[in-house]
């Protein structure tokens, strides 16, 4: 074990006093390796910060959660687009009828939303998405209120002219005073804030989540847009209850729409069931896309800073070569030569890596700082970057330590440099 400490003592100053000898030949060496690095690991935190952030957004919406639309989430070859086009959207009447026959529905909500311009004394936002869905949303959509309350049963019936808001809605009105209390103003009617929802931040599906929206009662809503429009994209969102299969309430509203929409027993539904896992299935193929990309990238990078690293081993071995004379004659073993130039080699190469790290992690400071973002360098990110390094070292080094194993000690003795 000591033998193997000095060993290691020993190759380090070899590999220190070659990097402070020969900055520049070193430099050159590990700019290979440290933009291979930084090429791959940034592209896996990029893709660890996005996956976390779409599946904390699929969570929102929730795993037993059955989304009836008019439009299906994934691709299905039995069904062609000038069918569907032709397709009802969900409508009120068949969430009420929903609600009246099901018996594995834990909660529903009928939901609908559309952009709008939210206006606040002197100050306006546009672009600001209206949500408007009936009193059960917060039963099947998981969000948290920072600030005032939710609708109470009778104000959601009622249709009473009351809004939740987003909170960057709410900086952009109320320049951070407390909203709640105050009116504000959509397409001529007021409507006074009993909430707002607590920041959710960018990424995942959409790019705000809840932050720019104002969420108000269906009732209300329909006052003033026609809740029946396919631009509103209507939706009932269907929540299971807790002992009920997604399968099992699948088939149950099967029954229940092709009932109330008269479609023949012969006749192919003209709804779709949708799910979170949906989306999912499409990102996946995304994120192994990306993934290859990365390591695609920051291999020949990798693979130049791997000839790079051979390239100073055999200089070094040539420089030294006398030394291993010299240390051959005093009774080194082949083993302990070829260790001591390998090991040298790994010391470079996760120098490299290190350095790629480095680039990395200040990357992510400045992303954060710049967008507000929550993207950081994991640990299984750097224990890779870290292992590729050390493999590349070994791979890279093993040539240039052999050959100075194999040398014989009388002629490395007398050879001149």
């Amino acid at each position: 074990m000591i033998l193997y400490i000095k060993l290691l003592k020993e190759s380090f100053l070899f590999a220190y006093n070659s990097v402070i000898v020969n900055k520049l030949r070193t430099s050159l060496t590990l700019l290979g390796i440290t933009i291979g690095i930084f090429a791959i690991i940034s592209v896996f935190t990029v893709l660890d910060w996005m996956e976390k952030a779409v599946r904390d957004s699929l969570a929102q919406l929730g795993d037993k959660v059955i989304y009836v639309t008019k439009w299906p989430w994934s691709f299905d070859r039995n069904l062609a687009w000038w069918d569907i086009i032709k397709w009802p959207v969900p409508t009120i009447k068949e969430y009420d009828e929903i609600k009246k026959r099901s018996q594995k529905a834990e909660a529903l909500a009928f939901f609908i939303q559309t952009p709008v311009t939210v206006k606040y004394k002197n100050n306006s936002a546009e672009n600001i998405i209206l949500f408007s869905a009936t009193h059960d949303f917060e039963k099947v959509r998981s969000f948290e209120i920072v600030s005032g309350r939710y609708f109470s049963q009778f104000e959601s019936q009622s249709g009473k002219n009351r809004a939740i808001i987003g909170a960057e809605l709410a900086e952009k009105l109320f320049e951070n005073r407390d909203p709640v209390g105050k009116d504000i103003t959509i397409r001529g009617r007021k409507l006074r804030v009993t909430g707002l929802f607590k920041k959710e931040g960018a990424g995942g599906i959409s790019d705000e989540g809840l932050d720019r929206v104002v969420m108000v009662p269906i009732n209300f809503t329909r006052n003033i847009v026609n809740i029946r429009s396919e631009s509103l994209n209507p939706m009932i969102m269907v929540i299971a209850k807790e002992k009920v299969t997604i399968g099992a309430l699948k088939d149950e509203l099967t029954g229940i729409l092709r009932a109330t929409r008269k479609i023949k027993p012969n006749d192919k539904d003209n709804f779709a069931l949708n799910q979170a896992s949906f989306i999912t299935q499409g990102f996946d193929a995304v994120f192994a896309g990306i993934n290859l990309g990365g390591w695609i990238i920051g291999g020949f990078s990798i693979l130049v800073g791997g000839f790079g690293i051979a390239n100073i081993m055999f200089v070094s071995v040539k420089e030294r070569t006398n030394i291993i004379g010299i240390q051959k004659s005093l009774g080194a073993k082949n083993n302990f030569i070829l260790q001591q130039f390998l090991y040298e080699a790994v010391m470079l190469s996760i120098v490299g890596g290190i350095f790629g790290l480095i680039m990395v992690y200040g990357g992510t400071i400045f992303v954060n700082a710049k967008w507000d973002l929550n993207m950081s360098l994991t640990m299984g990110n750097i224990i890779l970057a870290l292992g590729i390094s050390g493999t590349i070292g070994i791979i890279s080094g093993y040539a240039p330590a052999y050959s100075a194993s194999r040398l014989d000690p009388v002629e490395a003795i007398g050879t001149t440099f």
